[in-house]
């Protein structure tokens, strides 16, 4: 059995801040330069799929019925009501990434986050704030997914995670995509480089070095 511990980092914003987009660009860029991987932790929801999402890879589309049954059945490490859908994360799935030393990109809504560190779980916990209301409401706009109706929800929800900022270990302002990204690419180098971390790996080369 691997004698590393995975990682997971958990990533929250309020809706439009740019947290998927951005997680996915510091995905690709980490398995890319990287020995370590990193993997995107694939959560449940009961949401349809958005144009270019794939079961599997973006989310696990599930019926209502089935997450009801999982959650019935305590599967889930946290799950959450969010815009009138579903979404969660299996308990069994993160376990086994943790013993198998798999480092996973988890992003969840705020209430999905509360409920982790409630339980005390071992992660990094970011939050991508928009640099401006105003720049929200734009971003959701553009998105031209949702009606103006849906818009001004989110809009009002995120007045509210907005104020969760202060339970999370590292905020990035997403004003610029590309800083924003450098960012996040840079705490994740930095929670990997803690000495707890590469204790086996420090140990292996210090060794080397005692008469």
């Amino acid at each position: 059995m691997n004698s590393v511990k995975g990682l997971l980092f958990v990533v929250s914003a309020p809706s439009g801040a740019g947290k998927t987009s951005l997680c996915k660009e510091v995905l690709k860029r980490i398995n890319q330069r990287y020995s370590r991987p990193l993997k995107w932790s694939c959560s449940y929801t009961t949401r349809a799929p958005r144009p270019g999402e794939k079961n599997g890879k973006d989310y696990f589309f599930v019926s209502e019925r089935e997450f009801v049954r999982m959650i019935q059945a305590g599967e889930f490490a946290e799950w959450a009501f969010v815009h009138n859908h579903r979404y969660g994360t299996s308990k069994k799935y993160l376990e086994q990434a943790q013993k198998k030393g798999i480092d996973l990109l988890l992003e969840i809504d705020c209430q999905g986050a509360r409920a982790l560190r409630r339980k005390k779980l071992a992660a990094c916990f970011i939050f991508i704030l928009p640099p401006s209301l105003a720049e929200l409401r734009k971003r959701l706009l553009r998105r031209g997914t949702e009606s103006a109706e849906v818009v001004s929800s989110r809009l009002e929800r995120a007045r509210e995670e907005v104020e969760e900022y202060e339970h999370y270990d590292y905020i990035i302002i997403n004003e610029r995509f590309a800083i924003a990204a450098k960012e996040l690419e840079a705490i994740i180098l930095a929670e990997r480089a803690r000495l707890r971390v590469r204790q086996d790996q420090i140990q292996a080369i210090v060794k080397q070095f005692r008469r």
